[in-house]
């Protein structure tokens, strides 16, 4: 197993690189807590709804009390994965991860009336759109802490 192989496999469905892994356990775990999530917030539905271009509906849809658990969880498991893989040998490696979960965490609580150029992009779109910042907002400061070292 590949860290680049395990951490696709955990954006592929979270658990799946613990299993790849022969981390059986957590694997369970993970597909277990993701499942209960994405059901408890209605992800599905959210999804399809923006999808269809049906923003309002998806926001309606959306329990935001159990959405806002899902990053967390997600990119906890592509971290694990990645880690169990043989990454993250290097200080502040979980960085990126823990910044990209920080920022679609806050995009989703913003997603139900943030609006970019006039549009309004709801539960998925915003939070998407919000892993890119994170992601490199949490390279810059752990390179910032690498260098203070």
């Amino acid at each position: 197993m590949t860290k680049k192989e395990a951490i696709l496999w955990s954006i592929a469905l979270p658990g799946f690189g613990q299993f790849l892994n022969g981390k059986q356990i957590k694997g369970i775990v993970f597909v277990f807590l993701e499942f209960l999530i994405n059901v408890q917030a209605n992800f599905n539905e959210v999804i399809i709804s923006n999808f269809h271009g049906e923003i309002e509906k998806s926001i309606e849809q959306a329990n935001y009390q159990w959405l806002m658990f899902y990053p967390c969880l997600y990119f906890f498991a592509m971290w694990d994965a990645w880690k169990d893989a043989g990454g993250g040998k290097d200080h502040f490696s979980f960085l990126p991860f823990v910044f990209a979960a920080y920022f679609v965490t806050v995009g989703c609580i913003y997603s139900s009336n943030f609006r970019l150029f006039g549009v309004l992009l709801g539960p998925l779109y915003l939070p998407m759109i919000s892993v890119i910042p994170g992601l490199m907002i949490g390279y810059l400061i752990k390179k910032l802490f690498l260098y203070k070292e």
